[in-house]
């Protein structure tokens, strides 16, 4: 049973994610493009050798979007980023385990000096019916990250949620400077909803160590 399966998996496991972005098309000075990106993150118990060490959940996300840099400034910050496009998430997986849900995203990037702020609204076209009618109320309406650099490191902090629902979730997350070539040391805790989608409806607090390649502003897709 799912009840059976559950109660066998470790509360220890390991998570990875991949992320890459193309430029389709760009008009000659750059300030506007249209690009493909996708992610792929999964969550794998191989620390649990009890049931053979499988992947608990691998979500995928694949995005197309238009990109402006609008170049304007005003009392010292840069309004330097602005995307809008479409967002498909799901988990490939078949009943009763099914979901996904697809979005049209802005997001909104302005900076100061070593200081960012990424706003992202959205807009929910597909709920994934039957999988997961009620993701908005967990998933919420749009998320908002915050980013500071300090010397090679990146400090980010995420909050989303649904203030008519009073559910969400907060990620914060430390990425240290360069310890070999491109490769970073990598931090985050996670507290609320919707860590992965099979969690969206399950509130749980997690914590991580590793390893990533880019930073979150270099990274095209998912924040959550």
């Amino acid at each position: 049973s799912l009840g059976d399966e559950d109660a066998r998996m470790d509360s220890i496991e390991a998570q990875f994610q991949i992320s890459f972005k193309a430029r389709l098309w760009a008009t000659d000075d750059r300030r506007f493009g249209v690009w493909g990106a996708y992610t792929q993150k999964s969550q794998w118990q191989v620390y649990n050798d009890e049931t053979s060490r499988p992947f608990r959940e691998t979500n995928y996300q694949p995005e197309l979007f238009v990109s402006y840099n609008p170049g304007l400034s005003h009392g010292g910050f840069h309004w330097r980023l602005f995307n809008f496009g479409y967002n498909h998430q799901s988990n490939g997986r078949a009943d009763p385990l099914s979901r996904g849900w697809d979005r049209l995203i802005a997001e909104f990037g302005v900076e100061r000096g070593d200081f960012a702020l990424l706003v992202r609204p959205w807009v929910i076209i597909d709920d994934g019916e039957d999988d997961n009618p009620d993701i908005e109320d967990y998933m919420g309406w749009g998320d908002i990250t915050a980013v500071y650099k300090w010397r090679g490191n990146s400090f980010t902090l995420m909050g989303r949620g649904n203030p008519d629902t009073e559910k969400g979730a907060a990620k914060l997350t430390w990425t240290t400077a360069p310890i070999l070539g491109p490769l970073r040391g990598y931090v985050s805790a996670f507290t609320g909803y919707g860590e992965t989608l099979i969690d969206y409806n399950w509130k749980q607090s997690t914590f991580g160590i590793g390893f990533t390649l880019n930073d979150l502003l270099d990274r095209p897709a998912e924040r959550n």
